[in-house]
């Protein structure tokens, strides 16, 4: 057997060249979670805001989220933040399905040091699709909480506040966190089915193509749409009934089935 030398161990460099760990010697930070929670209201992609009720910024929208408890890891933390501040709940595979459930999914982190005014925070940033959902209800340090369509949040104006909009921009650096979102969900939809989660769980073709409509934000021709998404195996499953709740004639219900990607990708269109 050929002998090549001493074998590496990690371990070495902390047992001979590294100083023991002085947790004194770093400084402290916090934690905290931010909820980009999208949904699809009266045909537009909508995201959630919450009015502050605390300093900083408060009395200015933002993304509902808040700090990382000692006890909790990081989707916890989200969870239980979508409650307390929005009424909702997340779906999670070991759990109950909630009547108004939300696919919960890490989005990105954020770590500018001046980021927030108070201290060093770190937010990790979540991404929250749900069906058409109710009024949320505004909970911890906020004041007030509702949908808008993300056009409204990322771009506030003065005509926007004459109607009783956002004039504002919001909180911390909330408007990039939610860009970063809605641009995870547009994409995500194209090699995905990802989109089904913005349905209840029972829809039509017609229903799903007006959620891409909305996430993307163009117009699809009905008939190349309903081809792709019926002929792409394991997308889509017919439950056998049917409903007129788009007026005309019956049209037949579907439920998502087990497929994940799509292939080929339903890419969007370029505007």
């Amino acid at each position: 057997m050929r002998y090549c030398g001493p074998v590496y161990r990690q371990a070495d460099d902390y047992d001979h060249a590294m100083p023991p760990y002085d947790p004194s010697a770093f400084p402290p930070f916090a934690v905290t979670v931010d909820l980009v929670v999208l949904t699809v209201r009266r045909h537009a992609l909508c995201a959630l805001a919450v009015r502050r009720g605390e300093p900083p910024f408060q009395g200015r929208w933002a993304l509902p989220g808040g700090f990382v408890r000692a006890d909790e890891d990081l989707e916890a933390a989200a969870a239980r933040e979508l409650a307390e501040e929005t009424g909702l709940h997340a779906q999670t595979p070991a759990g109950p399905t909630p009547v108004y459930g939300a696919h919960l999914e890490q989005l990105a982190t954020y770590g500018d040091p001046k980021r927030d005014p108070r201290m060093r925070v770190v937010s990790v940033a979540h991404l929250v699709l749900a069906p058409d959902l109710p009024a949320p209800t505004a909970g911890g340090d906020a004041h007030s909480a509702r949908w808008a369509p993300v056009e409204t949040l990322l771009e506030p104006d003065d005509a926007h506040a004459r109607e009783g909009e956002l004039a504002a921009p919001l909180a911390f650096d909330h408007a990039q966190i939610l860009a970063d979102g809605v641009e995870r969900a547009r994409s995500k939809i194209e090699y995905s089915s990802l989109a089904t989660a913005f349905c209840p769980p029972e829809f039509t073709v017609g229903e799903l193509r007006r959620v891409y409509e909305a996430v993307w934000g163009v117009a699809l021709d009905p008939r190349n749409f309903h081809r792709k998404v019926t002929g792409t195996p394991g997308f889509l499953v017919p439950t056998g009934g049917t409903t007129t709740r788009q007026g005309g004639r019956p049209a037949q219900l579907f439920r998502a089935g087990g497929a994940t990607l799509l292939n080929p990708p339903m890419l969007r269109p370029e505007v």
